[in-house]
């Protein structure tokens, strides 16, 4: 599992993926700041990773796309540190890894975990 870390999230989280045995890279390491979203999805799919993202825009640009990869997990919560809640996000990958595999959006927050097999459905 490789996970790609887009622009709204700290590049301190690669740390915490790769010391929890997680390849992890940040959008700033291999793209432009500037990039938009179409652009690292795209390379999200062709360099099979999963984008982590605080933002709501790959969930939508799936949905319009009617695409099975990348996955997609968003955190949506103001406790955005790996401190705050790595705990959770290392379980949720755990517990769906088979379906982020096949292709998955996720969605973690304080309370839960939803998740839903790509691609997405009107």
């Amino acid at each position: 599992m490789k996970i790609l870390l887009d622009m709204n999230l700290s590049p301190r989280r690669v740390n915490f993926f790769n010391d929890n045995c997680i390849e992890a890279i940040h959008w700033s390491s291999v793209g432009e700041l500037n990039a938009s979203d179409d652009v690292i999805f795209s390379w999200a799919r062709k360099n099979n990773y999963i984008i982590f993202t605080h933002d709501l825009d790959f969930g939508t640009i799936l949905l319009n796309t009617q695409d099975n990869s990348p996955s997609v997990i968003q955190i949506r919560t103001q406790k955005i540190n790996p401190e705050d809640n790595g705990n959770t996000i290392l379980s949720a990958l755990k517990n769906y890894e088979k379906y982020f595999k096949e292709g998955a959006i996720a969605v973690i927050d304080d309370n839960k975990t939803r998740i839903r097999i790509l691609p997405l459905s009107m």
